[in-house]
């Protein structure tokens, strides 16, 4: 029987051993869940935030990518995760992100709104730097089915954020939402009585010496389907409201366009990760890499009449692919699962980071419906990185 202490402790050599902890992976998920509806307030809520401090593109660009880019600390989080846990970070950042992301509208500036998001960009690394490693920790041998419930609950939060932002918006306008942030206080304290007396997990084997050998052949390849995909996620993740909006959506239409965009990425990382136990991880991750840009360009190509079933295709398959990428790290470093978390993780915000600014660059200089072509048609370099990405066990790349 296995007892409350060990749930989070066991040895890394047992871990694939374990059985799968459905409770306690609901219960990081929910946290996922409530943490990424405050942190998607930022796009839906863009075209208000431009109208009110008359924002550029460029200047749009730059706070999307100002949240993104304290995330170049994870891989240093997730070392310290695996030298002396972490845990009270995923218990209080919902509470810290629900906070600064419900003050947006209270910002008077551009440089105060820059402040509190560069902040809140602090808050989402800590939490995507150590809760999928507790998820992969508690998964035994069904990590891809734990990363597809724990992205599945954020693709929803992202689903759900846009919705309830603009919903917030209609009711008490932009400066009045601050209020909202007591769910995330709620959600904290839920965590932490959840979590509370159990011992937390800390590895033996830590160090960036000891996973070099696996990473060097693992990260290569991440990194340019990392790159490449960032091109089109952020696309349509930071910038479709604001293009819908821009040819003449208003803006509960563009909020419910990105809405339904997530929530068929919620029901895509549900299966991804899971159908890649059974499959394989790159046949998922092939298939995703290919078919997605082409959705793009049929988007851009097709009548309006199309836009709310494309939308429906390319969210499954875009937002499929996450949980597996999550999966494919710790099948390949198990010993080191936070570290190599966070160094993932930290790649993945930064490029998408830098592709959130250059797609604000490219949009004031050639318009929005013409950059998210371009960045479509670069992502098609994913499939390369798909195909150099190694094949061997997690046990033999670590030997």
């Amino acid at each position: 029987m296995t007892t409350q202490s060990s749930i989070l402790s066991p040895p890394p050599a047992q871990t694939s051993e374990q059985p799968f902890q459905s409770s306690h992976t609901l219960t990081i998920s929910g946290g996922h869940f409530v943490h990424d509806t405050f942190s998607a307030f930022l796009a839906p809520l863009l075209p208000e935030l431009i109208d009110k401090l008359s924002l550029s593109l460029t200047q749009v660009g730059s706070l999307t990518a100002l949240v993104q880019l304290p995330s170049i600390l994870n891989p240093l989080i997730g070392y310290l995760d695996d030298k002396v846990n972490l845990r009270w970070m995923v218990i209080l950042a919902p509470a810290i992100t629900a906070t600064l992301m419900s003050a947006m509208g209270l910002a008077p500036s551009y440089y105060l709104l820059a402040i509190l998001l560069t902040i809140t960009g602090l808050s989402v690394a800590a939490f995507h730097a150590t809760a999928p490693a507790m998820v992969a920790r508690i998964s035994g041998s069904q990590v891809g089915k734990g990363m597809s419930f724990f992205m599945a609950a954020g693709e929803l939060g992202r689903t759900v954020g846009p919705l309830a932002a603009v919903w917030a918006v209609s009711l008490w306008a932009l400066d009045g939402i601050y209020g909202l942030a007591v769910i995330g206080w709620i959600t904290s304290l839920v965590i932490f009585l959840r979590f509370r007396g159990i011992t937390p997990h800390v590895a033996r084997q830590t160090g960036f010496r000891g996973m070099l050998p696996a990473a060097k052949q693992l990260f290569l390849p991440l990194f340019i389907i990392v790159t490449a995909r960032s091109l089109l996620i952020s696309s349509l993740g930071f910038y479709l409201p604001t293009l819908l909006k821009s040819e003449g959506s208003s803006l509960m239409a563009a909020g419910s366009a990105l809405a339904i965009y997530q929530f068929a990425g919620v029901v895509g990382a549900l299966s991804g990760g899971t159908f890649s136990d059974r499959i394989g991880r790159k046949p998922v991750l092939l298939t995703a890499s290919l078919i997605s840009p082409l959705l793009v360009f049929a988007f851009l190509a097709l009548p309006s009449g199309w836009l709310i079933p494309i939308l429906i295709i390319l969210g499954f398959l875009s937002l499929s692919v996450q949980p597996v990428l999550l999966a494919l790290v710790q099948d390949h470093l198990p010993n080191y699962r936070s570290m190599a978390n966070g160094a993932y993780m930290g790649m993945a915000f930064i490029m998408q980071s830098a592709s959130a600014l250059l797609i604000g660059v490219l949009g004031d200089q050639l318009g929005l419906r013409s950059t998210f072509f371009w960045m479509a048609l670069f992502s098609l370099f994913t499939a390369l990185g798909v195909l150099l990405l190694p094949t061997q066990p997690a046990k033999t790349l670590q030997e």
